[in-house]
């Protein structure tokens, strides 16, 4: 039997790198990477052998997909924000026979996934930038999953989540690391005042909701969050609609789990969004599936769980 030893919902914003650089903004996300180390430093003291990241950087437009190449090399710039991701290099190996187990036991349970082991494909910066700083002696195995959803609901991203926990917990011999890679709010500043809100959230409203949101998980309130989440993440602006957390929430037992959370990096902006470095702690968790009322009260929320 396997074990999901730890589970995260983390940063991934590509002023980290650009802290690395010389220029102005050296050092200025310290605290960012420190929380990435931090987490680094915990899955190895848990004998993680892959992690497993829901990135939100990963567009798909039908079903769930997995990236599992054996091994992944390259040279990365962003084509979304080039000036601040530019050739970054990458390396670290994959785990294609983890995938394609998460794969197969997400389609018993009813969730159409794909698993990509013979591909060309890359990995995008919501996996790139966490590995820089947690994986960087390349000690950990990667496996990538689309959280980037445009056509999905987030009910079934929950349930691809519990799923993917009981393909480790059932089938998989070792450790895995479930990380949710995506900010809170996600409302980049208005383009010409980005330098203002390098620090900064955009609005006041989208700054205490996510504070409340991070309140909520301290406390662990998961009854209320999870009965919010698909409002709050299209209101709110969530990053990738916020499948991302769906999935990881799913994984550790949606409103019946009772973890609280622990902040590792506290709530900061950047460039208008907001972001954060939170440990969610593991619980046990029984059960073949998430419990049809938590389903049907996400179900409930059809109209928002759509871009």
């Amino acid at each position: 039997m396997g074990k999901l030893a730890l589970a995260a919902k983390i940063t991934h914003v590509p002023s980290m790198y650009l802290s690395e650089l010389p220029g102005e903004r050296k050092g200025t996300r310290q605290d960012a990477i420190d929380g990435h180390v931090e987490i680094g430093r915990r899955c190895r003291e848990l004998g993680v052998d892959t992690i497993v990241v829901f990135d939100t950087h990963w567009l798909v437009n039908a079903n769930y997909h997995i990236n599992c190449a054996p091994r992944f090399k390259g040279t990365y710039t962003s084509n979304e924000l080039p000036h601040f991701i530019s050739n970054m290099p990458y390396e670290f190996p994959g785990n294609p026979a983890l995938g394609q187990l998460l794969a197969s036991v997400c389609n018993e349970h009813g969730v159409e996934t794909l698993a990509h082991d013979a591909t060309t494909l890359g990995p995008e910066y919501g996996t790139l930038v966490p590995m820089r700083y947690m994986n960087a002696d390349q000690r950990f195995k990667v496996v990538s999953v689309s959280a980037l959803c445009t056509a999905h609901y987030l009910n079934d991203s929950a349930r691809l989540g519990w799923a993917m926990r009981k393909a480790v917990q059932d089938h998989y011999d070792g450790s895995v690391a479930f990380f949710a890679s995506g900010s809170l709010s996600h409302r980049f500043a208005q383009n010409g005042l980005a330098p203002q809100f390098a620090f900064k959230i955009w609005s006041p409203f989208l700054e205490t909701l996510d504070r409340r949101v991070v309140e909520l998980w301290q406390q662990g309130r998961w009854k209320e969050f999870c009965e919010m989440l698909p409002e709050y993440a299209s209101k709110g602006h969530g990053e990738g609609f916020m499948h991302d957390t769906a999935m990881l929430l799913g994984a550790l037992g949606w409103s019946d789990y009772d973890g609280k959370v622990e902040v590792i990096t506290p709530y900061f902006g950047a460039s208008g969004t907001g972001q954060i470095n939170a440990i969610f702690p593991v619980t046990p968790q029984s059960g073949a599936a998430i419990p049809a009322a938590q389903a049907s009260a996400a179900q409930g929320y059809r109209e928002f769980a759509r871009l």
